[in-house]
């Protein structure tokens, strides 16, 4: 994965908001996104939840009071959260973050209406028992 590409603002800021569960950066062109804990779960790079090519995506549910309990650096070009939900494995590079912010209400309200018309909710306590077969849903990797 590309983490900066020749035009890729670099950030210059990054806080966590633990009480609004936002996640706030800001780059060096001036731009400055606050996404949501949620957001960024719910779009979370890794193979387990994107699959391994196009149609292959594991829809993201009963996210909503998903919390990021640490931030690692990756290199000079990503970071990895950890969730509350134990998700780890997702690599955000710089390149995806700016992408994220930049296009956040036409890719939030996408994932609202996928989560409609799956009759699936953000809720986790919506969410039914997690089978012991399956990965993914209602807060498991």
């Amino acid at each position: 994965m590309a983490g900066l590409g020749s035009n890729t603002p670099a950030p210059t800021e990054i806080k966590l908001h633990q009480k609004s569960k936002v996640f706030e950066i800001a780059f060096d062109n001036g731009e400055r996104f606050n996404l949501s804990f949620e957001y960024l779960r719910v779009f979370t790079p890794s193979a387990e939840a994107r699959g391994h090519g196009p149609g292959q995506e594991t829809l993201q549910i009963g996210k909503r009071d998903v919390g990021i309990e640490q931030i690692e650096p990756v290199g000079n070009y990503a970071i990895r959260p950890v969730f509350s939900d134990g998700h780890d494995s997702g690599l955000y590079s710089w390149d995806m973050l700016y992408n994220l912010g930049k296009h956040h209400d036409e890719l939030w309200q996408t994932y609202l209406d996928r989560l409609e018309a799956e009759g699936k909710s953000r809720d986790p306590a919506d969410c039914p028992p997690e089978p012991t077969t399956t990965k993914g849903g209602c807060g498991h990797h």
